[in-house]
């Protein structure tokens, strides 16, 4: 029998999932932090700041950040954890892992960057002091197992953090709807060449967790003292949780 999940609104087998999204950041990948800028009117610079703000990075932390992209929060945690500190910036696609590699080498940080899956997490157990994950767990397959693996290599008293587009108060409902599925596709295709990746985004987002199933399943997972953060009436939440 072959599993399936989804792929936005589409029913795909679990093993076609991982290609598919591979495709559509592969695709984006060059015009990615355009398009974020875009797409958000800025907004996602403020929510990494709060983000990062909640992590409390301290110098000598060790940090792992998950689908880390083009390193937005991995240049800042590094900046926090200083010399003595370790932060790795991770991702499952090798072109968006680029982009941020090169990215921190050109701001002038040696940080390690490892091509990998978030539900095999390469790491001992009780490494990290920290561990973030910012718009990339609505991509993966079996969240479920990913926020596992994000509990097994935090240390007793770590923080996670998950940064993701979530439900948006109902009274925004139509206005981000005819945004999502109108405005979307014809900025990617204006901007990156590309409707399909941004329609693909706009399904993704409707079909991640909500605020209080994402919840839920980061205390399942193990996590204490779970909270959330709406940011802009629910357009992202910042989700945060304590290893014991």
């Amino acid at each position: 029998m072959t599993n399936t999940t989804h792929f936005g609104y589409q029913t795909v087998d679990e093993q076609d999932k991982v290609h598919k999204v591979a495709e559509v950041f592969h695709s984006v990948a060059a015009k990615y932090d355009v398009m974020n800028d875009l797409m958000s009117v800025g907004l996602h610079r403020l929510w990494k700041t709060f983000t990062i703000a909640q992590a409390g990075i301290r110098p000598g932390f060790k940090v792992l950040d998950i689908a880390g992209g083009t390193g937005d929060l991995a240049k800042a945690f590094a900046a926090k954890a200083g010399s003595t500190g370790e932060v790795w910036l991770t991702d499952i696609n090798e072109s968006m892992l680029r982009v941020g590699r090169d990215r921190l080498l050109n701001n002038g940080l040696s940080t390690p960057t490892l091509l990998c899956d978030a539900e095999k997490l390469p790491f001992p157990d009780n490494y990290f002091d920290r561990v973030s994950v910012a718009f990339g767990l609505r991509n993966m397959t079996h969240k479920d197992v990913a926020l596992t693996e994000m509990r097994r290599v935090l240390k007793p008293g770590g923080k996670l953090l998950v940064l993701e587009f979530s439900k948006v108060a109902t009274a925004l409902q139509k206005p981000y709807d005819v945004y999502s599925f109108s405005v979307l596709p014809w900025l990617g295709q204006r901007i990156a060449g590309d409707a399909d990746s941004y329609r693909y985004l706009a399904e993704s987002i409707r079909m991640h967790p909500d605020q209080e199933t994402l919840k839920t399943m980061m205390q399942e997972a193990g996590f204490g003292r779970v909270d959330y953060f709406n940011l802009t009436a629910g357009v992202a939440a910042l989700h945060t949780g304590i290893k014991f």
